[in-house]
C-alpha cells in the first residue's frame, strides 16, 4: 500500500512549494489519491513511486528548460513519470510509439540535431530539462481521469514559484493546455516562452503557430531557440540527441521506470 505524502517529493522542491503543504488543496489531493491508490493501484500510471520522477531527476538548482505535458500516458507500459518520455525498449516504428514523440524526433532532425534513437528522454531530465506533466497520475486506459483529483493547485504553485525563483528559464508550451499556464510564467521576469501547437497527431500542423510546418518541411525551432537562449545566459546548451546510437532493446534504462 502506498500512502502518498509530502515525503514523496524531493526536499528541494518541497522547500520551493513552501506553505502549500498546509493548504486545504494539499489535503484534498492527498485524500483523493490515497482513495485511488488503495482501490486499484495496479491500474494507475505511472507507478506511484514515479509520480515525482521529473522532480527527482531534475533538481531545482539544475533546471534550465521546462517542457509541460498534460497527463501521463494511459496505455500500458508507457508512463515513466516524465512528460512525453517512454521506455527505450519500445521500437520507434511500432504502433506503441506515440505520435508526439515521432513529431518531436522530426523537429529535432529538421533543426540539425538528428533523430531520437528511442523515446526515453531521461538524458534530457538529467541535463536540466524539467519534463513536467500538469497531472502526475492517470487511470490505465482513461485519459484525463485524474485531472480533477487536485493536481492543478500543486502544479500551478510549482510553476509559479519556479518561474519567480529561477530567471532565464526556457519554457516550451505545446498546445492549449500547456499555454493555459502562461499567466503563471509571464508574471516572472526574464523567461523565454516558446509556444506552438501540440506535437501529437494532425494537430501538429493546424494552428497559426504549428509545431511542424505542413509536410514536415520545417519546425518551430524550439530546441534551437532554447539552446541559443541558454548560451546567451552563459549556460550549457542541451544535448537533445545522443551521438551514440544505442540499440533500444539493449539500453539499460529500458526497465528503469517500469
Amino acid at each position: 500500500m502506498h500512502s502518498f505524502s509530502a515525503a514523496d517529493i524531493p526536499e528541494d522542491w518541497r522547500a520551493l512549494l513552501g506553505d502549500y503543504f498546509e493548504s486545504p488543496e494539499w489535503q484534498t489531493l492527498q485524500t483523493n489519491l490515497r482513495v485511488e491508490l488503495n482501490k486499484e493501484v495496479e491500474e494507475i500510471c505511472p507507478k506511484p513511486q514515479n509520480f515525482f520522477k521529473a522532480l527527482t531527476l531534475t533538481p531545482l538548482n539544475q533546471v534550465k528548460v521546462v517542457i509541460l505535458g498534460q497527463d501521463p500516458y494511459h496505455s500500458p507500459g508507457l508512463a515513466q513519470g516524465l512528460a512525453f518520455s517512454i521506455p527505450s525498449n519500445i521500437p520507434t516504428n511500432s504502433r506503441q510509439f506515440p505520435s508526439s514523440l515521432r513529431n518531436i524526433s522530426k523537429a529535432l532532425a529538421l533543426e540539425g540535431f538528428g533523430t531520437l534513437p528511442n523515446g526515453d528522454l531521461h538524458t534530457w531530465a538529467e541535463q536540466g530539462v524539467l519534463l513536467l506533466n500538469t497531472a502526475l497520475s492517470v487511470q490505465l486506459g482513461e485519459a484525463g481521469s485524474h485531472a480533477n483529483l487536485g493536481w492543478k493547485p500543486l502544479i500551478d504553485r510549482l510553476i509559479s514559484a519556479l518561474a519567480q525563483q529561477k530567471p532565464n528559464l526556457a519554457w516550451m508550451l505545446w498546445g492549449g493546455h500547456a499555454q493555459s499556464k502562461l499567466p503563471l510564467i509571464e508574471a516572472a521576469p526574464d523567461q523565454l516562452i516558446l509556444q506552438s501547437s501540440h506535437p501529437s497527431g494532425l494537430g501538429v500542423y493546424k494552428t497559426d503557430r504549428p509545431f511542424l510546418e505542413p509536410g514536415a518541411k520545417a519546425s518551430c525551432r524550439h530546441f534551437t531557440k532554447a539552446n541559443e537562449w541558454l548560451e546567451k545566459h552563459h549556460k550549457n546548451p542541451i544535448c537533445w540527441v545522443n551521438s551514440k546510437k544505442s540499440t533500444p532493446s539493449a539500453t539499460p534504462q529500458a526497465t528503469l521506470f517500469n
